[in-house]
């Protein structure tokens, strides 16, 4: 059961960053429906992009940077038969904090919030790496 729950934690990741691949499509079709972007530019500058479209596209990063640390911890979890309640919370934590920071980034965007919401899901990164060491010791 445990397993599953940690499988359901990363697939929720996958499908923020999904939805987020969906939101840029949508914002990026409104941009050149209203002229608002130098299609010559924009191949290969994605600064040619106006800031509603930024905010995706930057957001789309992130779903590329510590994620990928999230899923390689899970794995381990995974691979080592220690998925617990402890490896759960701090799977868990780390999504939720991902949902949110995707939600703040996308919207307004205001950055103390992004930054502290960003801060605890490292941290809960941070607390799965040290229980995934102990758990190798």
């Amino acid at each position: 059961m445990n397993t599953e729950l940690l499988l359901t934690a990363m697939l929720v990741q996958v499908m923020l960053t999904i939805a987020v691949y969906v939101a840029l499509a949508i914002r990026k079709a409104k941009a050149v429906k209203n002229g608002d972007v130098d299609l010559k530019r924009a191949a290969l500058h994605n600064d040619a992009w106006p800031d509603y479209v930024l905010l995706i596209s930057n957001n789309i990063q992130n779903q590329f940077q510590t994620p990928v640390l999230f899923y390689a911890l899970c794995f381990g979890f995974i691979l080592m038969d220690a998925v617990d309640s402890l490896a759960l919370g701090g799977a868990w934590t780390y999504v939720i904090t991902r949902l949110v920071h995707a939600y703040v980034h996308t919207t307004t965007n205001f950055v103390p919030v992004r930054m502290r919401v960003f801060t605890l899901g490292m941290v809960a990164l941070i607390f799965m790496a040290g229980l995934l060491l102990v758990r190798l010791v």
